[in-house]
């Protein structure tokens, strides 16, 4: 069997990621524009959502775990009234409410005591998550629906900030990873006394990558592998350190350098490996790059 390519193109794309494409087809029109296979995305986006979708080419892939942890900013609008199958606009109606007319100042009532700090989300049927070997969405294709147990997510904010019409409220949030705002928006109709689905979901940010830095997949721009890492701390090597990096070593932590993770460069300012905490006063490489050999 012939072996694979090595990669030969590397970085980083923020991509606003346009409705009617999944988060696959983006890293497939990526392939084709860098003519590169080695590609891949940090957090999806549903297929009708838009915004920050980050994309990394070659081995810069081997860093999307530390960007796929990060907290994201999203915007939406939740429509009161009626709740659907998918939990947003996509899906079949599946039940109608007469909810009086909620303000934004009740609607935030209810997400302040509720919908803020540590909750427990149910995952939707759409979602990805797979119980006893299946995916929820596709046991929602074939018409199954199974109990899901509820999931941990942190809401650290979850702003109402305005009704752009008559039941519909436009929300703001910024959440840990994992979290879903089609659940979020169901959630807030139900405790409103009715139902609600989302709708215009867009991802204003992943961690530090916003939608101001993204462009379309055709236009975005490939920027420098270490742009991946540029969240976490940063530590320089000299000449013996950036050796013992390349070997694997395991290594004392860096002094007054935070908790880590550490993004480490080499004297010619090439980012190498990053290291994560590993017991005591210890640091192990969690990834090492090809980078670190090449010196």
């Amino acid at each position: 069997m012939a072996r694979k390519r090595p990669a030969t193109t590397h970085g980083l794309c923020i991509v606003d990621k346009p409705a009617g494409v999944t988060s696959h087809d983006v890293v497939g029109m990526l392939r084709k524009r860098f003519h590169e296979r080695q590609v891949g995305h940090a957090g999806t986006l549903d297929p009708d959502a838009t915004g920050v979708l980050v994309v990394a080419v070659g081995m810069t892939t081997k860093l999307l775990r530390f960007i796929e942890k990060t907290t994201k900013h999203y915007a939406g609008e939740v429509v009161l009234g009626t709740e659907t199958s998918t939990l947003d606009a996509a899906g079949e109606v599946t039940a109608t409410h007469d909810m009086e007319p909620v303000t934004v100042a009740e609607a935030q009532a209810v997400v302040d005591a509720h919908l803020v700090g540590d909750i427990m989300q149910i995952p939707p049927m759409v979602s990805a998550i797979k119980i006893d070997g299946r995916r929820l969405h596709e046991l929602a294709r074939e018409g199954k629906e199974v109990d899901r147990p509820p999931r941990p997510c942190t809401i650290h904010r979850f702003d109402v900030t305005g009704a752009p019409e008559p039941g519909v409220l436009a929300i703001d949030v910024v959440c840990t990873a994992g979290t879903y705002i089609r659940t979020l928006a169901a959630d807030l109709g139900s405790l409103l006394g009715g139902g609600a689905h989302l709708r215009n979901l867009r991802r204003l940010a992943v961690g530090e990558f916003t939608i101001d830095e993204a462009a379309s997949p055709d236009e975005c721009e490939l920027l420098p592998v270490d742009t991946a890492v540029r969240g976490l701390t940063r530590v320089s090597a000299d000449a013996n350190l950036t050796q013992l990096v390349a070997n694997g070593r395991v290594l004392p932590r860096p002094v007054d350098s935070g908790d880590g993770p550490w993004a480490v460069f080499d004297p010619d300012d090439r980012l190498i490996a990053v290291y994560e905490p590993f017991r005591d006063a210890e640091a192990k490489p969690a990834v090492v790059l090809p980078t670190a050999a090449a010196g």
